[in-house]
C-alpha cells in the first residue's frame, strides 16, 4: 500500500474525515490537498533516506516518535498539537521554511485551495505521513527492504515520487528537486 492509501484508509476513512473537518474543507478538497502535498514529502524523505545514514536515522524516527497515533486515534488529529512535531518534520525533509512555502504555493496551483490554507495544512500532513510510516514500520519486519514490491517504507512512498507514471521515479525526483531545492 502506498503512503496515499495508507493515509486515506486510516480509521476506515475518518482520518482525512477528520482532518477535513479541521480545516473546514469537503472531503474531495482535503483527498486533492493529501495527492498535492504528500509528493513532495515522499521526495523529501526519499532525498533524505539515500543519504548517507538516512535510512537510519528515519527508522529510528518511526520507531521512537510516536507518530503512529496520528493515523489510528481520531482526537490525535488537532492541527494545533500536531503543528509543532509537524514543522520539525518538514524542516528535517525540506531544510527551510522557504521551500515549504514553495511546496504550499505548488500544491495551491494544483488544487485550487488557498496557499495560507496549504502552509496550515502542511505540517499535519507531513505529521500523518510519519504516522502512515511509523505504523507501518512497526507492523512490518520488512519495513526498509528496498522498493521491489516487498512491503516496505521506501515501496509506500515511491508510488508518489512516479508522478509522469512511466515506471521510473528517478525522472521526478530530479524535477522536484531542481525546483524546490536549486532555485
Amino acid at each position: 500500500m502506498d503512503l496515499l492509501q495508507a493515509i486515506l484508509n486510516a480509521q476506515g476513512g475518518g482520518a482525512v474525515q477528520k482532518l477535513a473537518d479541521r480545516f473546514g474543507l469537503g472531503e474531495g478538497e482535503t483527498v486533492s490537498a493529501l495527492q498535492s502535498l504528500l509528493p513532495a514529502i515522499a521526495g523529501g524523505m526519499q532525498r533524505n533516506v539515500q543519504q548517507e545514514g538516512g535510512l537510519e536515522s528515519l527508522m529510528g524516527a518511526l520507531m521512537n516518535g510516536n507518530h503512529q497515533r496520528y493515523v489510528d486515534e481520531p482526537e490525535a488529529i488537532d492541527p494545533e498539537a500536531m503543528r509543532e512535531d509537524g514543522n520539525g518534520i518538514l524542516g528535517h525533509l525540506f531544510g527551510s521554511k522557504e521551500v515549504s512555502r514553495q511546496v504550499a504555493d505548488h500544491a495551491s496551483a494544483q488544487t485550487g485551495l488557498g496557499s495560507g490554507l496549504l502552509k496550515q495544512m502542511l505540517p499535519v500532513v507531513a505529521a500523518m505521513a510519519m504516522g502512515a510510516l511509523s505504523k507501518q514500520a512497526s507492523g512490518n519486519s520488512m519495513a526498509a527492504a528496498p522498493p521491489s514490491g516487498g512491503g516496505g517504507i521506501l515501496d509506500m512512498i515511491s508510488p508518489l515520487l512516479d508522478q509522469n507514471r512511466d515506471g521510473s521515479s528517478a525522472d521526478d525526483v530530479l524535477g522536484f528537486v531542481s525546483r524546490m531545492f536549486l532555485k
